[in-house]
């Protein structure tokens, strides 16, 4: 409890043991680094206090940071989790440039989630996709601005991917064939594309074609999609069960 409590003071407090806290050894910089997230108190201003070389996970979800975050990152070559999800309104302050330092610093990273970073483009996810081949999680969900090239870079290099968020982004049917037709097709088990206004019935059955291992499928909200697909399910699954599978109806 005593530890606990100078923890609880710490985190408070951060700005005032500002030399200190450098100092400390990564065990106990770990348990910092997650109290402060837990509270959403990392910033770009004091993120560099808490890192250290051998973190491996980063959960910023609830934090107030920017791409200056991001490129202080440059020591922690064996990150291998980042989170910088928001699940309200949008992320304006992390864009392809924060990206794409974080991928150069990063070369381990195993799974990355930046939900309604809207600001992020292409250029961000094919420096992630070149750089970080063990690549296994990647949401980019909501990150308006994300089209067909994004796929294509994930599917040319990232052998490891088994699971790829990319709803209500501008992909079409062309960026989902070239993803589940590149090196990732035999590990693939979750898609979500839903709420992806210019996919049609031949993404769903790309999907279904070319990706043995999918056992979670979303595509609802995707106005061009029709009975057809519903079909697909129907004909080219067979016996193998969904744990999750959702469509729309138009």
């Amino acid at each position: 409890m005593p530890k606990q409590r100078c923890l609880h003071c710490l985190t408070r407090n951060i700005s005032k043991y500002a030399a200190d806290i450098k100092s400390l050894p990564p065990n106990i910089k770990d348990k910092l680094i997650k109290s402060l997230s837990i509270q959403g108190w990392i910033t770009d201003t004091n993120i560099s206090m808490v890192l250290h070389p051998a973190v491996e996970a980063l959960d910023l979800r609830d934090c107030d940071i920017s791409d200056h975050a991001l490129q202080q990152l440059c020591n922690c070559r064996h990150l291998k989790k980042i989170n910088v999800n928001v699940w309200k309104n949008n992320r304006l302050t992390i864009t392809s440039e924060g990206v794409a330092a974080l991928a150069l610093s990063c070369p381990y990273l195993q799974e990355v989630s930046f939900k309604r970073c809207s600001n992020l483009t292409d250029s961000g996810i094919r420096a992630l996709a070149l750089n970080c081949p063990l690549l296994q999680i990647v949401n980019i969900g909501g990150c308006s601005n994300i089209t067909d090239t994004s796929l294509q870079a994930l599917g040319q290099n990232c052998r490891s991917l088994h699971s790829v968020d990319f709803s209500s982004t501008q992909v079409t049917d062309d960026g989902v064939m070239a993803l589940v037709r590149g090196m990732c097709s035999n590990n693939l088990k979750e898609i979500h594309m839903e709420r992806c206004v210019n996919l049609t019935d031949i993404a769903v059955e790309a999907v279904l074609t070319y990706c043995p291992m999918i056992y979670i499928l979303l595509f609802h909200g995707c106005p061009l999609v029709t009975d057809r697909s519903r079909e697909a399910l129907e004909q080219l699954v067979g016996p193998k069960k969904f744990k999750q599978v959702s469509w729309t109806v138009y």
